[in-house]
């Protein structure tokens, strides 16, 4: 930026709206950027309004997401073509280190990594119509010193502590708009989490582009350092810290490697009793030979043991899983192994994508590419699979004693009531008259509508 803002009264009063596609850490950077336009006297207008400045926190994770990005832009224009439009997030970064900028819709092109300069950003521009600069995603190996105090959602908080990927799996195009791996001091973390508890939050999930590379940016790669450590120190370390902090009542974490689930990880997981036994493991595949074309750094009985170590230390541990269909190559005897797989290792949850071509990775020049429809059908194979392994994880549950965080209010069937999720993240009714961020606990019970929560007491 060429510009230095003195003031703020160019945005006072202004209308801002937001749309954010993606995943989690662009939820946490939207709700970010929106606290600190909140403070510079900007109004927030729901995305459907007429607004001064729309700002769309794109994705690029797969085809589908670029696609979303670009209406979503288009969008916006249609709601106020006087509007200033602001792309921000991996769909905007990559087009524009692709030497592409003019092709993304919008006036300004806001970096992922000076997402924390938005004010300044529309400082600029309103005063002197200046556009910054969009640093190369490679070239930037600072972290973003982004902050939340009141996240939107009250009971429930993401809260950012890595950002990056140095794991370059042969299909995915995020290392190149995100960067190398970089992550954010215990110290800030807890600054963070203490406001959020203050503010109401009582669960917080704990999220990163790559969070299992927490902290390894001065020690090499993720992959370097699991040859050589048992335990990954840096991340227990801050889950610890964070375990510790008045007013944290649940904490869950985000997606994470299999090979961290050691012995030694997993056992002091095991002592935190704010954790929440739900475990987000990236799978992508359970066939070897799928694997190995991914460039994933493990074998299916690699991923088979790191199951067994979380079963070993969590009373019905819920075990949810990403999986890719449709990798190039990928037979339908290595589809067969993958599922079979998938149904023996008996996850809570699926989360299916077909495989989207990427170009700039690996996998987009690989040959026998297969076609949409087969990958159609396998997704709705492993959809079907999901369905059935999710109801047997809430009939295991069944007659147990379950702690709930009440989040909305609802009706069903004309009675009004609450739904919240347990710690293993089975979303359950709440009957009765309760109030929304309560924890309870009491017996799962399923229904012929979902699961309820009966003989509730209060904690």
């Amino acid at each position: 930026m060429s510009v230095a803002v003195k003031n703020q009264s160019s945005l006072y009063n202004k209308t801002v709206a937001f749309h954010t596609l993606g995943c989690k850490v662009n939820a946490y950077e939207s709700d970010s950027m929106e606290e600190s336009l909140k403070a510079a006297g900007l109004r927030i207008l729901p995305f459907t309004e007429k607004a001064d400045i729309y700002v769309i926190n794109t994705c690029s994770v797969t085809n589908i997401a670029d696609r979303k990005s670009r209406q979503m832009l288009s969008r916006a224009r249609k709601l106020n073509p006087e509007a200033l439009i602001v792309a921000t997030g991996c769909y905007a970064q990559l087009m524009a280190d692709r030497g592409r900028r003019d092709m993304v819709k919008a006036d300004i092109l806001l970096g992922n990594n000076d997402k924390d300069k938005i004010v300044h950003v529309l400082e600029a521009w309103f005063l002197t119509g200046t556009v910054p600069d969009i640093i190369p995603a490679a070239d930037d190996r600072t972290y973003c010193p982004l902050t939340l105090n009141k996240p939107q959602e009250r009971m429930r908080a993401y809260l950012k502590v890595q950002d990056g990927c140095d794991q370059f799996c042969s299909y995915c195009i995020i290392p190149y708009g995100r960067g190398r791996t970089r992550s954010r001091e215990i110290e800030d973390v807890i600054r963070e989490a203490e406001a959020m508890a203050e503010s109401g939050v009582k669960e917080f999930v704990l999220t990163g582009i790559h969070l299992s590379s927490y902290g390894l940016e001065k020690e090499g790669t993720y992959n370097d350092y699991m040859k050589t450590h048992e335990v990954q120190e840096k991340l227990l370390r801050l889950i610890e810290a964070l375990h510790e902090v008045p007013g944290v009542r649940r904490l869950r974490l985000g997606s994470l490697e299999p090979r961290l689930m050691t012995e030694g990880f997993v056992s002091r997981l095991a002592d935190l009793k704010k954790l929440c036994p739900q475990f987000h493991l990236s799978l992508q595949s359970g066939c070897d030979a799928t694997l190995l074309r991914m460039n994933r750094h493990y074998t299916a009985d690699d991923f088979r043991k790191s199951c067994e170590t979380i079963r070993k230390y969590f009373s019905h541990p819920a075990i949810t899983c990403d999986v890719i269909v449709g990798f190039p190559g990928e037979t339908e005897e290595e589809f067969s192994a993958s599922r079979q797989f998938i149904e023996e290792i008996g996850f809570s949850q699926l989360h299916v994508f077909p495989y989207s071509k990427r170009e700039g990775t690996k996998a987009a020049s690989m040959k026998d590419q297969v076609p949409d429809d087969v990958k159609k059908e396998r997704s709705e194979t492993l959809l079907m699979l999901s369905l059935r392994l999710q109801r047997k994880y809430e009939e295991a549950l069944e007659g147990k004693t379950v702690e709930v965080l009440t989040e909305e209010e609802e009706k069903r069937e004309g009675e009004a009531c609450l739904t919240g999720y347990t710690k293993e993240y089975v979303r359950v009714r709440v009957p009765g008259d309760h109030q929304v961020n309560e924890i309870l606990h009491g017996v799962l019970k399923r229904t012929k509508n979902g699961c309820e929560l009966c003989d509730i007491s209060i904690s």
